[in-house]
């Protein structure tokens, strides 16, 4: 090789690698200063009536505990909505019809709705929930949710499903065991911790999520357990609050979103160390 040819492209590597490099670094920065301003703001607010207390009107104290609970519930609502839909989906496409055209369609749909604007979810549900029932609601909060948990459970389970040697499943048919039974028993164990990964994800994914909720659920100042009326959430809550003139709100916001962004962290830890677990199986 012509040593000029070698000391060209040896320039356009090192080039590169140091573009790649400080691009890399400008993106830690600017997520260091970010999480630096929410981890300072968030934590001068931090206290114990944050969780015990009421969001307060203008000008008084109080807490988040009813947006923190309404959040609850409708995270937990949308999983057991959403996790079983999207594993029965994942499953059929990764076991009985993953050759069939229809599993090419259903994976074009989850394609669609893992990248469609929440805020279409949204509205979509303000339609056929919201405006039949004629009033705002958490379990309409909760199933909007639900479709945007769907198509992340859908997509993790037949990823999970896929690498489960076909070793596995010819032992088991061997044997004479069912399909059914191979798939409890066999692949679902096989794939366990992976789809675990996905629902947690999918919990992360939803957390944080403002826009379908102020179509659906709306918001409540006051502690409510009521599905059928309007219900209190954090993002929302953040949403307003940060928006207004009042500075005590201002904090409470803050503190809000550090709230999520602890509980989005460790969801991700437990996400990634069960990832680790899988792999090292």
């Amino acid at each position: 090789m012509d040593a000029s040819i070698y000391n060209t492209r040896r320039r356009r590597n090192v080039i590169a690698t140091a573009a790649s490099y400080g691009a890399t670094g400008i993106g830690l920065a600017g997520l260091a200063m970010i999480l630096g301003v929410l981890f300072w703001e968030g934590f001068s607010g931090l206290s114990l009536s944050v969780f015990t207390e009421m969001t307060p009107p203008p000008g008084s104290a109080g807490g988040l505990l009813n947006a923190i609970v309404g959040s609850i519930l409708m995270t937990v609502i949308a999983i057991v909505i959403g996790t079983p839909i999207g594993m029965l989906a994942g499953t059929y496409m990764a076991e009985y019809g993953r050759h069939e055209k229809i599993s090419s369609v259903v994976r074009f749909i989850n394609d669609i709705l893992l990248s469609a604007p929440s805020i279409v979810v949204g509205l979509f549900i303000y339609e056929v929930m919201v405006v039949p029932m004629g009033h705002f609601s958490g379990i309409a909060g909760a199933v909007a949710l639900s479709v945007i948990v769907i198509p992340v459970v859908v997509r993790t389970t037949e990823d999970m499903l896929m690498l489960v040697p076909n070793t596995l499943r010819e032992a088991a048919a061997s044997i004479g065991l069912p399909r059914s039974l191979m798939i409890r028993h066999i692949a679902y164990r096989a794939a366990r911790s992976g789809i675990i990964t996905g629902i947690l994800l999918a919990v992360a994914r939803i957390s944080g999520e403002t826009a379908p909720l102020l179509f659906t659920a709306l918001n409540n100042q006051f502690y409510s357990h009521n599905l059928n009326a309007p219900m209190s959430s954090l993002p929302v809550v953040i949403f307003q609050f940060a928006l207004s003139p009042y500075e005590d709100w201002q904090k409470l916001a803050w503190t809000g979103a550090l709230i999520i962004t602890i509980s989005v962290l460790a969801l991700s830890i437990i996400a990634r160390a069960l990832t680790g677990t899988r792999k090292a199986s």
